[in-house]
C-alpha cells in the first residue's frame, strides 16, 4: 500500500515515514500541497496524510484538490495547530473533505489504526 505524506517539516516527514516503512507502506514524501498534487498524479497513493499549516499551498487546499480529482483517495489531515483565528483547524479540515483528523503529537498506533481503518473493507 502506497502512501503519500505532505508535511513542510523534514523531521515530521522522516520521523512519520519512518514509523509507517516497517508496517509494509510505501512511502512518498512531500513539503507542500503544490508538490503533493503533483505527486498524486503520477504515485496513485492509496492514502495521503497531510499537514494543514505549511507555506505554498496550505492543506485545506490541497484537500479540495485531492477530493476534486480524486475523491475516492482517502486523506488523513493532521495538525499541531488547533485553532487558527476563529477557525477550529481539525474539524473544518473533515468538514472540506478529509476522512480522518489527527492532532499532533500523536502515538504512532492512532495513525495505522486510521491508515486500516480506511483502507481495510468491511466484512459483508
Amino acid at each position: 500500500m502506497k502512501v503519500l505524506l505532505i508535511d513542510d517539516d523534514p523531521l515530521v516527514r522522516f520521523a512519520l515515514a519512518s514509523m509507517l516503512q516497517p508496517y509494509g507502506y510505501e512511502v512518498v514524501t512531500a513539503e507542500n500541497g503544490r508538490i503533493g498534487t503533483r505527486l498524486l498524479r503520477t504515485e496513485h497513493p492509496d492514502v495521503v496524510i497531510t499537514d494543514i499549516i505549511m507555506p505554498d499551498q496550505e492543506g485545506f487546499e490541497t484537500i479540495i484538490e485531492i477530493k476534486r480529482e480524486h475523491p475516492d483517495t482517502k486523506v488523513i489531515a493532521i495538525s499541531g495547530g488547533f485553532r487558527q483565528g476563529n477557525l477550529d483547524i481539525l474539524p473544518m479540515a473533515r468538514a472540506l473533505g478529509a476522512d480522518a483528523a489527527i492532532a499532533k503529537p500523536f502515538e504512532p498506533s492512532q495513525l495505522i489504526d486510521e491508515i486500516k481503518r480506511l483502507t481495510i473493507p468491511l466484512a459483508a
